[in-house]
Parts: C-alpha cells; sequence; structure tokens
C-alpha cells in the first residue's frame, strides 16, 4: 500500500532502558502493512543496550530518526515521559502528519494494526484519538510471539489490561492531528493519558479503544510496573486521579472494580489509597474548572446508566461543538 496524504502518521517515543523488550518493538513496527512516515525515538538516558539496537535499526530504515538525551538519574514516569515526548515532537512539523502517536518501546502489534486503525478514522470523521486494547502475559511467564496465520496476535492465553472502550490508551496514543492540537496536547502530569481523552469529548471529538482481533496487541511489561513495581503504579494512579479531578465515590468504585484484576485486591487498594492519601495531604490537582466539573458530571452519569450509555449519551450531547480541521 502506498503512502497517501490520508495516511502520513508519525510515531513519537520516549524510551529508557528498553533492551529487553526493543527489537520486538521495532520488528512489530517495521513489519506494519502501512509503516510510519516518520519515527522519532527519544532515548532519555538508556545505560544498557538500547542505544546501540536503535542505532542498528535507524541505519537500517530511513524513516527511523533517533533523539539521545543526557542521563536524568533514573527512569522518570508521568511528567517525566511526556517531557521526553516534547523532545521528539518538537523536532517536526504536525502539520505534515495526518497522525500522531505516543509510542512506547515494549509493545508487540499485529502486522496491520495502523493500517487498521487509520481506515476506522478514515470512516469517522469525529474520531479524535484512538487504540486497540493490551494485553500481558500472566505473571512468572516468558512470552514468547504469537501469531495466528493473518498476522494478528493470539491473546488466549494473555491477561487483558482492562481498559475502558471510553479511553486510547496511554502505550500507543494513536492521534488525528487536528484533535492533538486542539486539546493542547499533553499534560505534564501523571493523567496525561486521561486528561486528554476527556478534552477531546469535550470539544465534541470522539475517543475510544476497540478489543478486536486485529487491533490486540501484547504490552511486554504490564501497565504502571516499569518504575519501582506495579503496587507504586498503582498508588500512583490513584494521585493521578485525585489530580484529574475524580470524585471519592467514582474512585472508590473504580478500586474495587479493580480488586479482580492483577495484582488481585491488592492492586485495587493501592489505587484507592495512592487517591485518599492525595487527597488528606491536599495535593494539587488539574486547574481547568471547567474541566474538572465536566468530568465529574460525566462520572457520575457513568454510575448511573453504566459507561457504555453514559458515554453515548455523552457524545451525542456535544456534537454540536465538534469543528473539523480547517473550521474555527
Amino acid at each position: 500500500m502506498t503512502d497517501t496524504p490520508s495516511r502520513r502518521y508519525c510515531l513519537i517515543t520516549p524510551c529508557r532502558d528498553e533492551a529487553r523488550y526493543a527489537r520486538r518493538t521495532l520488528d512489530s513496527v517495521t513489519s506494519q502493512t502501512v509503516p510510519p512516515t516518520k519515527w522519532v525515538i527519544v532515548d532519555d538516558g538508556s545505560s544498557d543496550e538500547t542505544p546501540a539496537i536503535l542505532a542498528e535499526y535507524a541505519g537500517r530504515f530511513d524513516y527511523i530518526q533517533v533523539i539521545r538525551r543526557e542521563d536524568r538519574g533514573g527512569r522518570k514516569v508521568g511528567p517525566g515521559v511526556i517531557d521526553a515526548f516534547y523532545a521528539g515532537f518538537d523536532t517536526i512539523d504536525a502539520d505534515d502528519f495526518d497522525y500522531v502517536c505516543k509510542f512506547d518501546l515494549d509493545l508487540d502489534l499485529p502486522h496491520g494494526y495502523f493500517e487498521q486503525v487509520i481506515r476506522r478514522m478514515e470512516a469517522e470523521p469525529r474520531l479524535g484519538t484512538a487504540s486497540g486494547k493490551a494485553y500481558f502475559p500472566p505473571p512468572g511467564t516468558e512470552d514468547e510471539a504469537r501469531r495466528n496465520d493473518d498476522g494478528t496476535i493470539d491473546a488466549s492465553d494473555l491477561i487483558s489490561e482492562a481498559c475502558g472502550d471510553e479511553m486510547s490508551v496511554g502505550m500507543i496514543k494513536f492521534y488525528r492531528t487536528a484533535c492533538f492540537k486542539q486539546v493542547g496536547g499533553f499534560v505534564r502530569e501523571v493523567m496525561w493519558d486521561g486528561i486528554d481523552c476527556h478534552r477531546s469529548r469535550m470539544m465534541g471529538w470522539l475517543a475510544c479503544s476497540w478489543d478486536d482481533p486485529e487491533l490486540r496487541f501484547i504490552h511486554l511489561r504490564a501497565m504502571g510496573s516499569s518504575h519501582k513495581g506495579i503496587l507504586t503504579g498503582r498508588q500512583r494512579h490513584g494521585f493521578g486521579q485525585w489530580f484529574m479531578g475524580t470524585g471519592l465515590v467514582y474512585m472508590t468504585a473504580s478500586a474495587l472494580f479493580r480488586l479482580t484484576r492483577p495484582p488481585v485486591v491488592i492492586g485495587g487498594l493501592a489505587m484507592w489509597w495512592g487517591y485518599v492519601k492525595s487527597m488528606l495531604s491536599g495535593a494539587d490537582r488539574y486547574p481547568d474548572l471547567a474541566f474538572r466539573k465536566f468530568l465529574r458530571a460525566y462520572q457520575w452519569s457513568c454510575l448511573w446508566y453504566g459507561k457504555a450509555e453514559a458515554t453515548r449519551r455523552l457524545n451525542d450531547a456535544v456534537a454540536g461543538r465538534w469543528r473539523p480541521p480547517g473550521r474555527a
């Protein structure tokens, strides 16, 4: 398939010490049916073999550009990741691409992943950000490539990360460039990957993810486990929910649901404690009061109607706010 103006996309990848997963991710992207027009990889001070691996692939594929940052002393999640993302994003002219994607270096994708996402976005002009669903290997297992004959991922014995259908997932945020610019990009705080989707809806765009076989991918490291382990990640998520503006009742309901997801019980408790600890300490919140009011109303609607129906109602209600690319 040739590169057409409607299918020009740029991947921006912040990474650090990903030698264990990098080749598998690089191979899954370079074998895509619609490869990226440009792939900017920001090495955020790796001390393992990551720089050598990136240099090898940059020499083989002319659309890969590697940016090397100085070591900042350790892995920086949340705002640190977004700082590294913008170190790459600021080197491009976003208007040269129809789509931009924040993309992690610990993923294994089906061969037609990006083609499928682009097709769906071409079919729905309001779709601003989208993704497939993430799965990860069971704890204590060593995952190998799991491919069906059509190049899709065999997820039969993997664990779903159970991300909501109303969000695009943070490790592979695929955006229509016009939407990304309208919402102001990513906030440099832990819950950047939730705030962006809610801001998209505030402006009339649609945000979603699909659990379809052609869009299921492997997250080679469970979400939230890259820095000091998964329990620290769950507490960090709780703080992020507090920062974003989530209400206590909704957070409690979310934590109860997470009790059933690995790590069973303690993961949900860690999330809830991260939120409550932030609330009791008076931690800062996202300063946009209109956004927080919008978010609270949506969350109460989710508790009342269920998330799918609440999202449908909201998307219908805000349709008049949507401004297609080129319109003020």
